[in-house]
């Protein structure tokens, strides 16, 4: 009877990408398994299609980059660092904006048809992307700085990230632990599920709940992620008149704005207002005060990003999630708050 890849994948027991490292002769086949592939391929007379194998090889080498939010100066070493790892391994890089409100996915689908890519890594977004959506993405894809919240199926997709929760939970309780309790909480879209900013919120509320404190809903400001908003998002904060002793930034560039509006009010820092961001942007080093932050290891992420797509395009593994820590920097901007 005649048989194809799949039928041999079968009746040997083994994936279809062993079967064809097999055949092929490249990558690493254990010689047991090897030996066992071999057997079904000459009991059957199977003789592989040299048409479809051509087709495969001459296919596009092109890798892209969706990038949601392209003007994030933390994102920028980010796609230096992944340009030049995919420029190494030989293959044209591409990099694509998408403008918030688009689906991604549904960019990234029209973008293969157009460029005929062999693999994509997503940068920035929201996390509400369906196993649905995943299923119509035929080529290897990455999330990285984002994953899935939703009831998705792990070997679908591959993710590079940090634990946004547990990481602005690290940045809210530093706060705490330095006798702050009325802390300002500034991010883009932070009640909206499956954002960023809702994610680094919830790690915010749930430290707050575990001390004990009161959540106060008229300390959270929406704002985007640039230092005008900060600006203006802190300055709103302070005109509330809560008695504000800190503010938590959910990116560095809104901590660089709120930072503004805090000197602008005629305010010190840290000694009337404490300011933590999160990114770990080489900018928010060189604004004075230099300012506390949450960094993220974007180069590492960078890097893995690529590492784990490319093994995806050479069938050396399955799907993979990657979760980095991010390191508390303390650079003078918080202090331990003064009795009143």
């Amino acid at each position: 009877m005649d048989v194809n890849i799949k039928d041999i994948a079968r009746i040997s027991g083994v994936g279809i990408s062993t079967v064809s490292r097999v055949i092929n002769n490249k990558g690493l086949v254990s010689k047991a398994t090897r030996e066992k592939v071999m057997k079904v391929v000459k009991e059957y007379n199977y003789i592989p299609n040299s048409n479809a194998r051509n087709l495969k090889t001459t296919q596009s080498k092109n890798v892209a980059l969706m990038v949601k939010g392209i003007t994030n100066p933390f994102f920028s070493n980010m796609i230096r660092e992944i340009e030049r790892q995919v420029n190494l391994r030989g293959y044209p890089f591409l990099i694509q904006q998408v403008e918030d409100g688009t689906d991604e996915i549904n960019a990234a689908i029209q973008l293969v048809k157009e460029k005929n890519l062999c693999g994509i890594i997503f940068m920035g977004g929201t996390y509400n992307h369906s196993e649905e959506k995943f299923k119509q993405l035929t080529i290897p894809f990455v999330l990285t700085t984002i994953t899935s919240t939703q009831e998705v199926d792990p070997a679908l997709f591959s993710s590079v990230i940090i634990n946004e929760l547990k990481e602005a939970y690290k940045a809210t309780n530093y706060l705490i632990s330095l006798g702050h309790t009325n802390i300002g909480f500034l991010a883009k879209s932070p009640l909206l599920d499956e954002t960023t900013g809702n994610r680094r919120y919830l790690g915010y509320k749930k430290a707050l709940e575990e001390q004990g404190l009161p959540y106060d809903a008229g300390l959270v400001e929406d704002c985007e992620y640039s230092p005008s908003s900060g600006f203006n998002a802190a300055r709103r904060l302070l005109n509330k008149n809560k008695g504000l002793t800190a503010i938590f930034a959910a990116s560095d560039t809104i901590a660089i704005g709120a930072a503004k509006a805090v000197l602008t009010a005629g305010l010190s820092i840290p000694d009337d207002i404490s300011i933590i961001g999160f990114d770990g942007i080489e900018m928010a080093e060189y604004y004075h005060p230099s300012l506390d932050t949450i960094s993220q290891p974007g180069t590492e992420m960078a890097l893995s990003s690529v590492g784990v797509l490319f093994d995806l395009i050479s069938e050396r593994s399955g799907h993979q999630h990657i979760v980095y820590d991010a390191v508390l920097l303390k650079r003078g901007s918080c202090r331990m708050i003064k009795a009143r």
